[in-house]
């Protein structure tokens, strides 16, 4: 006998989409509390709004400087959303139901699914499992390292907090800094310890939890799967790639890397490579880099993390699967093969779709805030690629923005972090069946 399967009043991408609007929500009123802030009067709504947008979204663009305008309660409320944001809402209330034992209806296994990416809701109460030990693992040993080596800069308390703050941050892809000033790790551009720690705390949150999950059994089962593969390939051609260009153009550039010896080159250059996987931290002035050098970040930033991680971006199998499609087609070949397994025809044409999206929604954003704000085309591109991707990086509009402007980059890093696909189906989520088909037409290509 089939199980019937409980009728939502509200599609799984519909849920999604509110839950973070929800959360979002009550993170602006929050920020606006008095307490939350250091001058002890309220936030403006707007300025509230667009930090609690960033930190659900995990993006890390702010209008104020989170190290000196915020008091510890704000400070703690924007970690707090960060976490929520980065591991979804729907990760976090599975983790009170299990706490509480609670049990896990099929209703919220097909949230999950969705929250997930998955294509089944089979193991998904597993998996979500494992998302919540390696979280706490991972940013608990982040939190630790940062401890240890900001302690000879300041009180063991205050380095503690500030490791746990960051660990939080960065593993989570957000880029949210309490260093003061908008530094962010420009203090540490030459340091190993601060550097090594940050990056592998930013690829880790970047790969994946499917792709740590299938890690993780590689020793038992001694194989991964394409998805896994295919992530770990493009995620470390990406990292290659950025910090060689990075390392060229800037190498004698005194405003970034120029002022550097090689331990400083090596370490900005590949921070800076590792952070648009949708990070924000820089240890280097990003105003002062080379145009050129700005464009390839955007790349970057556009591309972003991979599927199921805390990052945003089309994501690094969405472009794999892209280039695979056109390299198929220049060779003459009907499949895209990735690993000697070829890849079923909707998922190329759901790559393609997500990128014409995402090219859609960034150069709407950047046309409108052009016409709006008074700045170069460039920053403008930036900060909203920036935004979708869920990144952080900013060459510094995002706190002259006007009002409207605010408005347009909060709803951006919304879309980014839901994703483009799911807000498509929150607005219509019902399927059509095709009755019959068409007859096939002809039309010319190139």
């Amino acid at each position: 006998m089939a199980m019937a399967v409980p009728k939502m009043r509200f599609a799984p991408p519909q849920i999604l989409a509110m839950g973070y609007a929800v959360m979002v929500l009550i993170g602006t009123l929050l920020l606006m509390l008095p307490i939350s802030n250091t001058t002890g009067r309220p936030l403006p709504l707007i300025d509230a709004f667009f930090t609690a947008t960033s930190a659900v979204c995990v993006t890390g663009l702010v209008v104020v400087d989170t190290g000196t305008f915020f008091s510890t309660f704000g400070q703690v409320v924007i970690l707090v959303l960060i976490q929520i944001g980065g591991l979804g809402f729907m990760t976090m209330a599975t983790l009170f139901a299990l706490v509480f034992q609670r049990r896990i209806s099929l209703r919220d296994r097909l949230l999950l699914q969705e929250a997930m990416n998955q294509g089944s809701v089979e193991g998904i109460v597993r998996l979500i499992r494992r998302v919540l030990y390696y979280s706490l693992a991972i940013e608990a040993a982040g939190a630790l390292l940062f401890a240890a080596r900001l302690a000879f800069d300041m009180p063991f308390g205050r380095a503690l907090y500030y490791g746990i703050f960051h660990s939080v941050s960065f593993f989570n892809n957000a880029g949210f800094d309490i260093f003061g000033d908008f530094r962010s790790l420009t203090d540490y551009a030459d340091d190993p310890i601060m550097n090594l720690t940050a990056m592998a705390l930013i690829v880790l949150g970047g790969l994946g939890f499917i792709v740590l999950s299938d890690l993780a059994d590689f020793r038992s089962k001694k194989k991964l799967s394409m998805h896994s593969k295919v992530v770990l390939a493009t995620t470390g051609f990406l990292i290659l790639l950025g910090f060689v260009v990075i390392l060229i153009f800037e190498w004698s550039n005194t405003g970034t890397l120029g002022r550097f010896g090689w331990n400083g080159k090596f370490w900005s250059a590949m921070l800076q490579s590792v952070t648009p996987r949708t990070a924000g931290i820089n240890s280097v002035d990003l105003t002062a880099l080379h145009h050129s050098t700005q464009f390839m970040l955007l790349i970057l930033m556009f591309i972003g993390a991979s599927p199921g991680s805390t990052g945003g971006g089309i994501k690094t199998t969405t472009f794999a699967v892209t280039i695979g499609a056109m390299i198929a087609m220049m060779r003459g070949r009907e499949d895209v093969v990735f690993f000697r397994q070829r890849l079923a025809r909707e998922r190329i044409l759901k790559a393609l779709t997500i990128i014409l999206l995402a090219l859609a929604l960034v150069i709407a954003v950047s046309m409108i805030l052009s016409a709006t704000e008074d700045h170069d085309f460039i920053v403008i591109l930036f900060e909203t690629t920036s935004a979708f991707g869920t990144v952080g990086l900013s060459l510094g509009l995002t706190p002259e923005l006007s009002t409207f402007g605010k408005v347009m980059i909060a709803l951006t890093m919304f879309a980014g972090r839901v994703g483009l696909l799911t807000l498509v189906y929150a607005l219509k989520p019902k399927k059509s069946t095709e009755k019959f088909r068409y007859p096939e037409g002809k039309i010319i290509i190139g």
